[in-house]
Parts: structure tokens; sequence; C-alpha cells
């Protein structure tokens, strides 16, 4: 793929920003922004100059989920969503990199679950975030099952989801959906705080943490722990950690370089 059509990339201080730029329909979801959206994610995670990764969505939307309008009969929502969502979703829990989710707006059906599948999000004062996928009849995909029960509990999850009823910043921010909100103008320079912090943090050790929390979801204490120790294993014979070993006996600030 020679060049991107629906999405748009920044790359500044060791952050790619990819944004979802379909905004004359919410940044609704097709196979080729699904497909475009894949390969960035596969990029910034080889590119070693990328040290945190930040989605986003143009104009008033993050996204609105699946296009409807774009479906070709016959269709398999089995198929479609094994071919792109799983592996979509996949991809951003396994990155072994930072991965921000920065809601501008309406966060809808698979849009809801791509900013929740991210590592953090920050949130408009504006954005909304709707488990639609009830009103017309279908069930939560894209790992919104999985990851609303971890962020809210069962109860609540499913009142989002039975009822579909949208959910503010600020009530988000109180469920635990976001980590914090920002009015609307200052959404991106609040993200890219975060995010260039992270990306000046130490890559490997966040990425092994990534790693740790996806293992534990699934697992009993005893193996946490053995994992945990494998994990540690990787992380103390890295170049940040003997960097952050040589700042904290310096008593300077560490520089890190996600090695």
């Amino acid at each position: 793929m020679d060049a991107f059509e629906t999405i748009l990339l920044e790359t500044r201080d060791g952050v790619r920003t990819i944004t979802l730029n379909r905004p004359e329909v919410l940044n609704a979801f097709n196979d080729r922004m699904l497909i475009e959206l894949r390969q960035a994610l596969r990029e910034a995670e080889r590119d070693e100059a990328v040290r945190c990764v930040v989605l986003t969505g143009a104009g008033r939307a993050f996204s609105s989920g699946q296009d409807l309008r774009a479906r070709t009969e016959p269709f398999s929502f089995a198929a479609h969503l094994r071919a792109h969502y799983n592996p979509l979703i996949l991809q951003v829990r396994s990155m072994e990199k930072p991965v921000l989710a920065a809601v501008n707006g309406v966060a809808a059906g698979a849009g809801c679950s791509l900013a929740l599948a991210c590592d953090l999000r920050i949130a408009s004062t504006q954005a909304q975030f709707i488990e639609v996928f009830s009103r017309v009849g279908l069930v939560p995909d894209s790992g919104s099952t999985y990851f609303l029960a971890r962020l809210v509990g069962i109860g609540k999850a499913l009142e989002l989801c039975l009822l579909a009823e949208p959910v503010g910043a600020e009530e988000a921010l109180r469920l635990g959906l976001v980590n914090w909100v920002a009015p609307p103008e200052e959404l991106m320079g609040r993200t890219m705080e975060i995010a260039t912090r992270l990306a000046q943090g130490p890559t490997r050790a966040y990425g092994l943490t990534k790693r740790a929390f996806l293992h534990t979801l699934q697992a009993d204490l005893a193996s946490t722990l053995e994992y945990e120790a494998m994990l540690q294993e990787i992380a103390g014979r890295t170049e940040d950690h003997r960097e952050g070993l040589a700042a904290f006996f310096e008593k300077r600030a560490p520089r890190f370089t996600g090695r």
C-alpha cells in the first residue's frame, strides 16, 4: 500500500499520532480504513524511533464504528470480525509500546471497543461512549465485553450494552472508562504531554508491563508471580534499567533510550 487514504500520520518527539480520517461519516470503519490502521500500527511497532502511539479522530468523532453502508452481501459477521477487528484489537493490546486514545468526540460500537482496547484514554468534554450494538440487534464485539466488564464491572457493563445509552466524559471518568478529561481545545496538547512523557520512558519495561497485565487477566496468582519473575529478568538486562540505576545513584533524572 503506497499511500494512506483513510488515516493521517504524524510523528513528533517519539510519538506517532494516527488520526482516523473519514470525518464525513464520523470516522466509521470501512475495510480500507481497517487495513490501513493495522498497517500503520505495524509500522509504528517496528519503528524504533516511535516509542508511543496516539489514536484519535478527525472532525467531531473518534469513530462511530462499522460503516454499515460499506457492507457488501453476502456478509458474514464472524468472518469480518476475524479478518479485521479481532486482529486489530489484539495488535493494540500486544504492541510493546504505550497506546493512547485521544477521544475527541463520539466513540460508538467498534469505535468504542477500539478506545477501550488502548492502554490509556483521555477524553474531550465533548466525548461520548456508546455501546450501540443493541440498537441494531447485535452483540458487542471487537473486545467490548472483555474490556468493559473489567473496567466497570459486569453489572454496569451489561447496563451500558443492553440499554445502549451514551456515557459522557465526566461520567466515563467516574466509572473508570477514561483516565483524564480535557476541554476540546486542550485535548491534543494534554495528550501529547502524556504521550511525550511515555515516549521518554523505559519502552522495553512498558512493553513487558503490558505483557504482564494481559497475562494476569487470564491467570491465577501462582502463574502470574512466575510470569512476573520471567519478565523482570528480561527488564533487568535492558540498557534502560542500567541507566535508571545509574541515575538513581547519581541523583539525576534518567535518560531512557527505549533499549
